[in-house]
């Protein structure tokens, strides 16, 4: 019997950015898709939809984050960062393009926590074994 070395299963997205952009947006639609359940099921009110949907925000590019750090396997916290950047600003351009919602203080905060969250979790991303 011959050993033959297989090589390795290389990633279906080879950047690490670019994969964890996807998941972050996966997880926005799995997050948008419960809060459009909270809301029809429960006594929810469309006012508190706002604080909802940061936590759905922050989440995604923490996921996101994570995925960018684990992905590149080195300065996750830059990783997670940039993935974060980038994906407060397609949200925001999103809004802006889809809803004709303006730049506000509100965008900033999603800004700022998509950022810090997805630096927190390129730091984990980055320091768990594979």
């Amino acid at each position: 019997m011959s050993s033959i070395k297989q090589a390795p299963k290389l990633p279906i997205i080879g950047s690490p950015l670019l994969a964890g952009v996807v998941f972050s947006l996966i997880w926005l639609a799995i997050g948008a898709l419960l809060l459009s359940f909270m809301l029809h099921l429960t006594n929810m009110k469309e006012s508190e939809l706002g604080t909802y949907a940061l936590f759905v925000h922050a989440f995604s590019a923490l996921a996101g984050g994570f995925t960018s750090g684990k992905r590149s396997e080195r300065k996750g916290w830059y990783n997670g960062g940039v993935l974060g950047l980038l994906y407060g600003i397609i949200v925001i351009i999103v809004s802006f393009l889809a809803a004709d919602a303006t730049f506000s203080w509100d965008s900033v905060t999603m800004l700022g926590s998509a950022l810090l969250s997805g630096a927190l979790g390129g730091m984990v991303g980055v320091n768990l074994k594979r």
